[in-house]
């Protein structure tokens, strides 16, 4: 098993911000919807270096007011993650903690560790957050960024996979929510 600790890492909803002020987070990737507003409890943090980016947590193109993650907000997280050390925190929020901070802590862990497999690296992220479920969207973007050759999307969609089959109210759930492509995928994966 591949061992991916290239630097402390933390994945938190916005509810949950607040419980991290004493940690000493080095950086933060904040990932809001464009509308949201900054959340107080950055006040409470300490120095750190921090990211922020704006987009709705969805995996198609919707056009109008629906901002869909894109490749330059997915190239500016692993920019951004490029050089942390293994003495520095990195703590990726989302507004759940489930979705989009989910893919993009992969993303930057796989970038950290271009050896580890795609299996270990999203295994990282499940013993973090649980309950978590990529954004296929931003793990598309990525995959393709990391020249990982599908990899790392062939592993969101074995989370997908876990997902429903320990939490059925999951399916309805995501697919309620625009999310039916990823859904899909897993269920295709599990049949072939």
């Amino acid at each position: 098993m591949d061992i991916i600790e290239p630097f402390r890492i933390t994945i938190c909803g916005l509810e949950e911000l607040r419980g991290h002020c004493e940690v000493g987070v080095s950086h933060v990737l904040s990932i809001l919807d464009p509308e949201w507003p900054v959340p107080e409890a950055f006040g409470a943090f300490g120095e750190h270096a921090k990211l922020e980016l704006r987009f709705h947590d969805v995996i198609d193109e919707h056009g109008g007011e629906i901002i869909a993650p894109q490749l330059e907000h997915v190239s500016e997280l692993l920019t951004f993650g490029r050089h942390l050390q293994t003495d520095e925190h990195l703590l990726v929020h989302c507004h759940a903690g489930v979705s989009r901070s989910t893919a993009s802590m992969a993303l930057i862990l796989a970038q950290a560790c271009p050896d580890a497999a795609g299996g270990a690296i999203f295994e990282k992220v499940l013993r973090i957050r649980p309950r978590a479920w990529p954004n296929l969207r931003i793990v598309e973007f990525g995959d393709s960024l990391l020249g990982r050759d599908g990899a790392l999307i062939a592993a969101a969609l074995d989370v997908y996979s876990r997902q429903l089959s320990s939490r059925q109210y999951v399916e309805e759930e995501m697919r309620g929510g625009g999310r039916g492509r990823e859904v899909d995928a897993a269920v295709n994966r599990r049949s072939n």
